[in-house]
């Protein structure tokens, strides 16, 4: 029998059943006693372990083969689950995973699971130990262990920050340190090197952690993933100055290199797991993450009936309707010029009838965000227990859907978004409880449409935004002036949060806080048409606010005329248009403005940005303008003449057109012509 056929259901159901046993592990976290949850999980595993063995990948039969003893011993009331056993069946689906991911890239799918599988095997004979909960995390001792001989490795979030650093222009670089074997204070003199580098870059990630190295919990050597503008051989000579340091030894990376180190390893995760986990708080006094009722489950007795298809196949659809469309705006520009009764009765029932077979193919690319979302219960609690704090996850509205090319890029900004509400906004327990508060801090996450958008909220009820300190670091790092800093409202303040470097971490973390991701996080959510808005109550909570449009693939835009060339500006980005007089356009500072709606609004030359020869707006009494908004930002944009609203099909540019500012794409419309789409938010900026 031909397996490589039976490949393709094989990985989707791999993942399918990984997902699964994930997302009922952390729902039996938190009710370790409900052994109906236990079922569940034990039927995932060991369907896995048959699908494994019939297509030939033994390590991951013998590996859920495994497990299975394990969940079997608990639905059977002669084991209890612990924070040991959970902490090593995580692992267990940590290296399931990248083994899975391993065949979906060609592997073989082979890995040496010695490690966890004596691990589990010792849970099934009973001896193992539970270490007390103030013994060093478990990817801690293992790093220390050899004085930072384990590779380090890379996470989804930390290698997303470097990837983007590196495309802004930043260097990339892994440092390894070690302090002289004599040394009496090695935390001081790491510090040192700490100190240093943050003043001169961004720390991503050490190993072992920070708070380790600070408690002096570490051998002599340490490494770190680092961003900066120095060049390696000046960042090497300034940290060898110091004294005590025995030697550095600094890397730049490259793209490849990155990739490599944020690989999923599967020996070194089976590593840890032979290593003492942590003892993780009762389970019924924080549930570290929880799902809202029907996030995820069908209606009782409701039946699918559903198919797999290729994502490809999709995107070929999709394009054939575009041409399709594009033909019908053709049709009906002809059947107005040639007024033929017959043919303009045919036209209007094709374009209802394209109509309902375009909402057929856009329903079916839209994917609802729970494909994204299921994902962090999972993080959540890895995160909230390396902090050693409490956290309640509240997914909301995971059924809403987003086109597939939306939900492709959301990932990595939301992951900045929550591990930022954990590591900034949720407190420590102890400051909780002296705040009054409950110990274990919650964050919701929440999806809902709203006409043509969706809109995702994290929102914390930690410590909220200190207003002052925000105004403060702003005003010190020369972001912006005192007397600006005065007339500032709470939300542009807030929104500071996203300049590029920006920081309001008292301490490096390895988490974040070093001023790289809400940067990053605004790059993306624009690129995609979105925009980002904070709101705050300093001691109540912090919420931000993702708006995003429904698809990128067709738009309503309005066109315009602007010369002997037509451009297309998306009506979401447009607040109105209008019509002003010249002497209505006041100089303010060199720079030409308007009073619109009680407020002062630059003015954009449309014709000037875009170099256009066969318009001069400086010779018309009358100017038409369209008003466009970026978050908070406004601005004038005019324009020759308005031609209309119309559906538009976006086309990219391609490769060969990079670099060009202001536009993000081009149409084809109804009379062959093509029209460049105008990004407002490249205008605004």
């Amino acid at each position: 029998m031909d397996m490589n056929a039976y490949l393709s259901m094989f990985i989707d159901e791999s993942n399918d059943h990984l997902q699964s046993l994930n997302e009922n592990l952390l729902q039996l976290e938190g009710s370790p006693e409900d052994i109906s949850i236990v079922q569940v999980i034990f039927r995932s595993a060991h369907t896995l372990k048959g699908m494994s063995a019939t297509m030939g990948f033994e390590d991951l039969a013998s590996l859920t083969h495994e497990m299975e003893n394990v969940l079997d011993l608990v639905r059977n009331s002669k084991l209890k689950m612990d924070s040991f056993i959970f902490d090593t069946l995580f692992k267990a689906l940590d290296v399931l995973d990248s083994m899975v991911q391993d065949i979906v890239n060609g592997g073989t799918g082979k890995a040496d699971v010695n490690a966890i599988v004596s691990s589990l095997k010792s849970i099934v004979k009973g001896d193992y130990a539970v270490t007390p909960a103030t013994s060093a995390p478990v990817s801690s001792q293992v790093s220390a262990a050899s004085a930072g001989a384990a590779a380090p490795r890379l996470d989804e979030f930390q290698a997303s920050v470097l990837k983007q650093s590196m495309e802004t222009g930043h260097q990339v670089y892994h440092i390894q340190v070690s302090i002289e074997e004599n040394c009496i204070l090695k935390a001081a003199r790491a510090y040192m090197v700490f100190d240093l580098l943050e003043r001169n870059g961004e720390i991503v990630q050490s190993v072992p952690s920070v708070q380790d190295i600070e408690q002096d919990k570490f051998d002599r050597a340490f490494t770190v993933f680092y961003i900066s503008q120095l060049q390696g051989e000046e960042l090497q000579l300034q940290i060898a100055n110091i004294s005590e340091v025995e030697s550095v030894e600094v890397t730049a990376l490259d793209e490849e290199s990155l990739s490599l180190l944020s690989r999923p390893q599967v020996a070194e995760i089976a590593a840890t797991s032979a290593a003492p986990a942590t003892t993780a708080p009762k389970r019924d006094e924080a549930s570290p993450t929880k799902r809202s009722a029907g996030a995820t489950q069908n209606s009782a007795g409701a039946v699918n009936r559903t198919i797999r298809v290729d994502i490809e196949r999709l995107d070929t659809l999709m394009n054939l309707f575009s041409e399709l469309l594009i033909d019908r705006v053709r049709l009906e520009q002809l059947a107005s010029e040639i007024k033929r009764t017959e043919l303009t009765e045919t036209v209007e029932h094709m374009t209802r009838v394209s109509s309902d077979l375009q909402n057929i193919v856009l329903k079916l690319r839209m994917v609802p965000v729970d494909s994204v979302f299921n994902r962090f219960p999972r993080m959540v609690r890895d995160v909230a227990k390396s902090l050693d704090k409490k956290v309640d996850l509240n997914i909301i509205g995971a059924e809403t859907e987003l086109d597939r090319t939306v939900i492709d890029e959301i990932g990595d900004p939301l992951v900045h978004l929550l591990r930022n509400s954990i590591d900034h906004g949720v407190e420590p327990v102890e400051n909780r409880i002296a705040a009054g508060k409950p110990e274990t801090g919650t964050v919701n996450l929440r999806a809902y449409h709203s006409g043509n958008h969706v809109f995702i909220e994290i929102e914390d009820d930690g410590r909220g935004i200190d207003r002052e300190k925000v105004l403060g670091i702003a005003i010190k790092n020369g972001v912006i002036s005192p007397e600006k800093a005065s007339g500032m409202s709470d939300e542009e303040v807030y929104m500071l949060l996203f300049a590029p470097g920006f920081s309001t971490a008292d301490k490096i973390s390895d988490l974040s806080g070093r001023g790289v991701g809400l940067d990053v996080v605004m790059t993306k959510i624009t690129s995609l048409g979105g925009n980002v808005s904070v709101s705050s109550t300093l001691g109540k909570g912090t919420k931000f606010s993702i708006q995003l449009p429904l698809t990128l693939s067709i738009i309503w835009a309005m066109l315009v005329q602007l010369g002997s060339e037509k451009y297309a500006i998306p009506l979401s980005s447009i607040v109105e248009t209008a019509v002003i007089k010249r002497e209505q356009v006041r100089k303010i500072h060199g720079n030409r403005m308007i009073e619109f709606r009680g407020a002062i609004i630059p003015v954009l030359s449309l014709s000037r940005i875009l170099e256009s020869p066969d318009f001069d707006e400086d010779q018309e009494e009358e100017s038409e303008i369209v008003v466009i908004r970026k978050g908070e930002k406004w601005g004038a944009v005019v324009v020759d003449e308005f031609i209309g609203q119309s559906e538009i099909v976006l086309k990219t540019l391609g490769s060969y057109l990079t670099n060009t500012g202001t536009i993000s794409g081009a149409t084809i419309l109804g009379d062959g012509q093509v029209a460049l789409i105008i990004d407002p938010n490249a205008l605004i900026k």
